[in-house]
Formats: C-alpha cells, sequence, structure tokens
C-alpha cells in the first residue's frame, strides 16, 4: 500500500537540502527574477487584492516583491498563522506594519480580517518546495496554505513560486491537497498549469 506521506516526507527533505546548498547569490538573484515576473503581470499590479506571504530561510524571497506590489497600488494581505494551523490575513502597509510572531519571523501586526479573507483576492501567491504538472504542491506539511486555496474563487489566479527545477513531473497528493492553477520559475516565468485552465498567462 503506497504511503503518501512519508513519500512527501522523503522528498520534502531532499528539497530542502537542494535549497540548503544553494549560495545566497543564486537565491537573491533567483528572487530578483522572480519579483520582476510577477510584478509584469497585470493581475497582481492593477490595484486588486492580492495575498502573498513573507519568505524566510532558503525560500525564493517574497520580502521585495511584496513591497513591489504594496507600492504599485495592490492591496496586499499577508497571514498570520492560527493556533489551530489555519491562516488569517492582515494587511501589508509597509515594513513599519509587521513585527516578529510566535512560529514565524515577521506578521504583519494589523486587524485580522479572518480566514475567508482570500475569497476575495485577485491573486494568491503560495509558497512551494516542488509543483508537479498537475498543480500539485509540496509545501512544508502544516496544510496551511492547502485551507487558503480551498477557499480561493474560480477565478482567483492561484500562483506558487519555486526555484528552477522544482516544477516537477508528478508529486504523491493526499485529499486535502489543492492544486494552484500556475507556478512562477526564474527561467520560465509564469506556467499555466491545468487547475488553471480558465486563467491563462497573458499572451497565452
Amino acid at each position: 500500500m503506497r504511503d503518501t506521506a512519508q513519500e512527501k516526507l522523503v522528498i520534502r527533505s531532499e528539497r530542502l537540502a537542494v535549497r540548503r546548498a544553494m549560495t545566497e547569490e543564486a537565491r537573491v538573484a533567483a528572487g530578483s527574477v522572480l519579483r520582476e515576473t510577477v510584478l509584469a503581470d497585470p493581475r497582481l499590479t492593477m490595484g486588486g487584492t492580492v495575498a502573498a506571504y513573507y519568505s524566510f530561510g532558503t525560500e525564493p524571497d517574497t520580502r521585495r516583491l511584496v513591497f513591489a506590489l504594496w507600492k504599485h497600488g495592490a492591496y496586499v494581505l499577508l497571514p498570520v498563522l492560527r493556533p489551530d494551523g489555519d491562516l488569517d490575513w492582515a494587511e501589508y502597509d509597509g515594513p513599519d506594519t509587521l513585527a516578529p510572531g510566535e512560529r514565524v519571523p515577521l506578521e504583519p501586526t494589523g486587524p485580522r480580517h479572518g480566514v475567508d479573507a482570500v475569497r476575495r483576492c485577485a491573486a494568491v501567491i503560495v509558497p512551494a518546495l516542488a509543483v508537479d504538472l498537475c498543480g500539485i504542491r509540496l509545501g512544508r506539511g502544516g496544510g496551511s496554505f492547502d485551507r487558503a486555496l480551498a477557499r480561493a474563487g474560480a477565478g482567483t489566479l492561484t500562483l506558487a513560486l519555486a526555484y528552477d527545477g522544482e516544477v516537477v513531473p508528478e508529486l504523491p497528493a493526499e485529499p486535502h491537497d489543492t492544486p494552484v492553477r500556475a507556478v512562477a520559475t526564474p527561467s520560465r516565468g509564469i506556467q499555466a498549469l491545468p487547475a488553471g485552465a480558465g486563467n491563462p498567462t497573458p499572451g497565452g
């Protein structure tokens, strides 16, 4: 019998090891390219609401991306991890509106808008250790972003950010895994996935 959870654990460990082996220069360069890629997509810069995340550790950098989206006029929401593992959301209104969280380095300090805030977002940007060609993403195992993705509207761009080499043919999936509709990598830009057939990339 297939042990999907164990398969995920092994892949997660492998992907984290690869990320740790990357140089700081490579991570910074990848984050810069991803930032410009995302900012070139009008769905994320037309002044709508964008749910994103504030990167830490070896994740592709989103800190400058979040700042740039805010400067472009987007109403940016960042997650606040709840005790039950779900995600609440609060407004990002510049770096001064962030403070250390209990389980994350930084989180927004403003009023909470509730777990359903993602329903009104034009786009939801999520982290991923890997994404497959059906949109299944491998996260860190808590399921927090899967719950948020499940609440996104049918017309919402749900976008995972990944390094080159992290888009793979297939990943093990469990019933709670919610696919993303697109993935962005430094070399290939924003790539639409089957879950996002109704959200083609610009010009596609």
